[in-house]
């Protein structure tokens, strides 16, 4: 388990592309039959990924944890972004199909990610943050999170959105998720942009085509930056930071949150008019 400690806006201001991709960039975390993951100490979340392809991976604990199992003292988020597999938690199997999403509470010991077809493997994006309550464990299909349809084709972002784990969904400590799914020839995400510093958030990009990037623009809105992003690919977001992108053609992307508020609509927008 790779660990990024916190940065500053004054420091973040002074980062290379080669800084800024070290520090919020999260790349590989799609491997075949292994499980990665990066600690971040913005509101203590971890990232990983679960590709498992001719062998079934489980979620192992880390001594940086200083736990007896993984979710001993977290709760964990799951969206599966590729084909059918299962998640066993605790004896209990759950079938997820592409953007099915699963809540695994606190206190939950053993947990294994499996593929139906290794030729078609599951691929499962992991959001994870500290829980002080034992929520139950529970499944929501991309058909039960009430997709709703934003945003215009003259503007370049209509989209749907689902919603899995919120304050009117899936039940959690602090953990807010979902994820974006935009029509093609819509590119824009999460445009006019926002800041919400009471929650850091992280994105993951899935379904960007092989030779197209998304360009995820980050930093305070008076000072933005910018990063360059594959398929597969993660970033950091501060909760100081914008967290926004336009690809060179249509994709789809994980939203995850963590921290104080679990209202989704909890947010401070920023006119178009006033970025730099």
């Amino acid at each position: 388990m790779e660990i990024r400690f916190q940065n500053s806006p004054q420091e973040t201001a002074t980062m290379n592309t080669q800084a800024l991709r070290e520090n919020f960039h999260v790349p590989g975390l799609m491997t075949d039959d292994q499980l990665q993951l990066v600690y971040s100490h913005y509101d203590r979340v971890i990232l990983g990924g679960a590709k498992p392809v001719s062998s079934s991976i489980a979620l192992s604990n880390h001594p940086e944890l200083r736990a007896e199992y993984f979710l001993e003292r977290r709760e964990l988020g799951i969206i599966n972004t590729g084909g059918a597999g299962t998640v066993t938690a605790d004896g209990k199997t759950f079938e997820l199909n592409k953007l099915d999403a699963l809540y695994l509470g606190k206190g939950t010991k053993d947990v294994a990610f499996k593929s139906n077809d290794p030729k078609d493997p599951a691929i499962y994006f992991l959001l994870s943050a500290p829980a002080h309550h034992a929520y139950e464990n529970r499944k929501l299909s991309k058909e039960e999170a009430s997709p709703v349809t934003l945003g215009d084709q003259s503007t370049a972002n209509k989209r749907t959105i689902y919603k899995y784990i919120h304050a009117d969904g899936i039940k959690s400590c602090q953990l807010v998720m979902g994820l974006t799914v935009l029509d093609n020839g819509s590119v824009w995400n999460t445009m006019p942009a926002h800041t919400h510093t009471r929650r850091m958030e992280a994105y993951f990009y899935f379904d960007v085509q092989e030779q197209h990037r998304v360009f995820h623009f980050m930093g305070q809105p008076q000072e933005t930056r910018h990063l360059l992003m594959a398929n597969h690919d993660a970033v950091i977001s501060p909760p100081w930071s914008i967290h926004s992108g336009c690809g060179t053609a249509s994709y789809s992307f994980i939203w995850g949150m963590a921290g104080e508020n679990l209202v989704f609509t909890d947010m401070d927008a920023v006119p178009i008019s006033e970025l730099r």
